[in-house]
C-alpha cells in the first residue's frame, strides 16, 4: 500500500512546500506594505510638524531667502511623500498577487490531500475484497471438504 501512495507522497510534500513558499512570501509582501505605510505616515507628519514650526517665522518681515529655501524643501518633501505613496500602492499590488499565489498553492495541497484519501479509500476497499473473496473461499473449501467427509462415511 505505501508503494502505491509513494508518488503522491512525494506530490503532497513539494505541494505542501510551494504552499509554505507563498505563505512566506505573503507576510513579507505583507510586512512590506506596513513598512511602505509608516514610511508614507512618517514623512507626511513630518511635513505637517516642519510647515508649522516655518510658518512661525514667516510672520516675521524680510525673510524672503528663507520663505524660497522653505518652498524648495517642501516641494521636495512633497515628491518625497508621493513617491512614497506609490510605493504604498505597489506594495499592495505585490501582496494581493502574493495572496492569490498563496490561494492556488493551498488549493492544490487541498487537491492532492483529496487525491491521497481517495487513492487510500480505493486501496482499502481493494484489501477487503481481497479479504472477502479469501474468506469466501476458504469457506466454500471447508464446506466441500464437510460434503465430501459426509459422502465418504455412506
Amino acid at each position: 500500500m505505501n508503494d502505491a501512495l509513494q508518488p503522491l507522497s512525494a506530490l503532497l510534500s513539494h505541494a505542501e512546500r510551494e504552499r509554505d513558499e507563498a505563505l512566506a512570501h505573503r507576510q513579507h509582501m505583507q510586512q512590506a506594505l506596513e513598512s511602505a505605510r509608516t514610511q508614507a505616515e512618517q514623512l507626511v507628519a513630518y511635513r505637517r510638524d516642519y510647515e508649522q514650526r516655518w510658518a512661525q517665522r514667516f510672520t516675521e518681515a524680510g525673510q524672503v531667502q528663507l520663505l524660497h529655501s522653505y518652498h524648495g524643501f517642501v516641494t521636495r518633501l512633497t515628491q518625497a511623500i508621493e513617491h512614497q505613496q506609490r510605493v504604498v500602492v505597489q506594495a499592495e499590488r505585490q501582496l494581493e498577487r502574493a495572496l492569490e499565489v498563496l490561494q492556488q498553492q493551498e488549493l492544490r495541497v487541498a487537491s492532492v490531500l483529496k487525491l491521497v484519501e481517495r487513492r487510500v479509500a480505493e486501496i482499502e476497499k481493494l484489501g477487503a475484497q481481497r479479504e472477502q473473496r479469501s474468506l469466501d473461499e476458504l469457506a466454500s473449501r471447508a464446506a466441500w471438504n464437510r460434503l465430501a467427509a459426509a459422502t465418504t462415511r455412506f
